[in-house]
């Protein structure tokens, strides 16, 4: 196949651009940042807060990755049945819209979750309605990437799909990091929408306004790469009952097409573990910094500022580096790196600013690289098949589950030990199963490709 144009791989880049805001401002930044501020209803001896929710009494930042890990069961468990209509169907472009405008609205509706006095100093006296707003966000993000993801082994040739994955998270963290900066404006400027900082307190306009802002970057420019995307032609043939069940079917067809694909299938257990991991610090990255390691809001902002700008390039040099010395080699190197930078966060003296930047900036560099390259990986470990949502759909369940398991586990351990550092070396358990499964996958391959 030849790759497409560049309008349409402009245009699939787009979305990367368009969704990657929430990725930064609502998951990593000002969200969690703002979530911790307003959920601390009791603190402790030990410096931990926490909240009353539905008759029960949680640390706050476990609530928070509970709540997370209940948005990425939904997913896991609804991408099948949606995957395998959209293929029989041919209306990827109409699920993909469905959910990045579920997805954008609950950013824009999370403008309403507030405190009584619209003082963060307060408890927020809304936070069902905070929460579910974070579930439907976090469930139209993620949905939409299984019909994202799965255009690209339909735009871009083989040999092209490492730098075309790569541009496509090079232009998600530039259009995140620009919107990000509008948001530290509005965060260390409140006066701009009307807010304030005091000595001893402050209020949320700022805050919110960025989740607003959020909503609408998301819906405008994904209505712009949707405009760009070609039509997908329908999988199916005739007339097929049971579609809403099929799904599943075809996940269970996934499975057994994988014991005769062997690399692939080894690929993704690799996959699971690894990416549990990354997915797990990617989220619980602010919140660790700043209930944790005491890390203040302003250089704690700037530290995951820091990331986005570093992974640009680092996703495109651990492209280069996987064209020199092929994709498994390059995640090895991705996934042991990852491996210490655990062991360095679960050391990090509390309030240590300088040692948490610099440690930042390494995970900055192997995070966008690490993405790109695994989601590449896993097109050219494919088949040949028109059934690519699927496939893709069977990938992101896989990653789900590991998401929906490193979220629990990671607040779990965190209230029974009431220390998060104790789940950090659990992820870091999660790198090296992972690194092992990609060496054995490395060895399946080399068998396979010398018989």
């Amino acid at each position: 196949m030849q790759t497409a144009s560049k309008k349409v791989i402009n245009g699939w880049a787009m979305y990367d651009w368009a969704n990657s805001v929430y990725s930064l401002v609502i998951t990593s930044t000002i969200l969690p940042a703002y979530y911790e501020a307003v959920t601390k209803q009791r603190v402790d001896d030990s410096g931990t807060a926490y909240i009353s929710f539905l008759g029960r009494e949680f640390v706050n930042t476990s609530l928070y990755n509970y709540t997370l890990a209940i948005a990425f069961f939904i997913v896991a468990l609804i991408s099948p049945m949606l995957s395998s209509i959209a293929d029989y169907k041919g209306n990827k472009k109409s699920f993909l819209n469905f959910f990045l405008t579920m997805g954008s609205l609950a950013c824009g509706l999370l403008f309403l979750f507030n405190t009584p006095t619209g003082r963060t100093s307060a408890v927020a006296s809304n936070l069902g309605f905070g929460l579910v707003c974070m579930i439907a966000g976090c469930v139209g993000f993620w949905a939409s990437l299984v019909y994202y993801n799965s255009f690209l082994p339909e735009i871009a040739a083989p040999q092209d799909r490492d730098r075309i994955s790569a541009k496509g998270f090079a232009m998600g963290y530039i259009g995140s990091v620009i919107l990000q900066v509008i948001s530290f404006l509005l965060v260390f400027f409140p006066g701009i929408v009307g807010g304030n900082t005091t000595e001893n307190d402050a209020s949320t306009i700022q805050f919110r306004m960025s989740f607003l802002l959020v909503g609408v970057w998301w819906w405008g420019f994904g209505q712009f790469a949707l405009s760009r995307l070609p039509k997908p032609e329908p999988a199916g043939e005739g007339n097929r009952q049971n579609i809403l069940f099929s799904g599943y079917k075809e996940l269970g067809k996934v499975w057994r097409q994988l014991t005769h694909l062997p690399v692939l299938k080894r690929y993704l257990a690799a996959y699971f573990f690894y990416n549990m991991g990354v997915q797990t610090v990617m989220l619980a990255a602010t919140l660790y910094g700043k209930s944790e390691l005491a890390i203040p809001d302003t250089f704690l902002i700037v530290a995951i500022l820091i990331i986005q700008l570093i992974a640009i390039p680092g996703a495109y040099l651990i492209a280069k580096l996987s064209a020199r010395i092929g994709n498994l080699k390059a995640l090895m190197l991705c996934v042991s790196l990852w491996v210490f930078i655990c062991i360095d966060a679960y050391f990090i003296p509390r309030g240590d600013i300088i040692h948490f930047s610099i440690l930042a900036a390494v995970v900055g560099f192997v995070m966008g690289g690490i993405q790109a390259l695994s989601r590449s990986t896993y097109a050219k470990l494919m088949p040949v098949t028109r059934d690519t949502a699927s496939f893709f759909s069977f990938y992101d369940v896989a990653e789900k589950i590991g998401i929906v398991a490193g979220l629990f586990l990671f607040g779990f351990l965190a209230e029974i030990t009431r220390s998060q550092r104790t789940s950090v070396l659990m992820l870091m358990t999660f790198f090296i199963i992972g690194l092992l499964l990609l060496l054995y996958t490395r060895t399946v391959q080399k068998k396979h490709t010398s018989a």
